[in-house]
């Protein structure tokens, strides 16, 4: 009796600073709803670099799956995001921060390098390309059935 509950304190010591570390998230996410009306105004038609920049940072640094991103996505695009920047955001997922280093370790440091970079620089011009494309079906109307 005495071993099982020395073995439970102790795997809740080890416990304690994730589930620390989930509820310091679970706040900043709720924080970042209260957020989403700066959020649409520095990604807005007028946003310019900066907007391009954010991103592609927050494109970067976002983890996990992408399910619980999309109901966020579709409210700065209600708020007027523009579509490009949703897009470079999710293009800029793909690079995971945490996998570099073993990309760098199987594959050699100038190759991961070398990828990462072509992943920013292109996240834009897809972002580009998506909007463009997004107007063009605009113009073209609904689809009739």
């Amino acid at each position: 009796m005495h071993s099982s509950f020395s073995r439970f304190l102790h795997m809740g010591k080890e416990l304690l600073p994730v589930l620390g570390l989930v509820f310091f998230f679970l706040w900043l996410f709720n924080l970042m709803g209260s957020l989403q009306g700066k959020a649409a105004q520095l990604t807005g038609n007028n946003s310019g670099a900066k907007g391009w920049l954010l991103a592609m940072a927050m494109g970067v640094l976002s983890h996990g799956p992408i399910y619980p991103w999309y109901p966020l996505l579709h409210e700065l695009q209600k708020k007027g995001t523009r579509p490009a920047l949703l897009a470079t955001f999710l293009y800029a997922r793909s690079i995971k921060l945490p996998w570099l280093p073993v990309m760098a370790h199987y594959f050699g440091l100038s190759y991961m390098l070398t990828l990462t970079l072509l992943i920013l620089l292109f996240s834009p011009l897809h972002g580009w390309l998506v909007e463009n494309f997004c107007e063009s079906q605009e113009q073209l109307g609904p689809k009739k059935q």
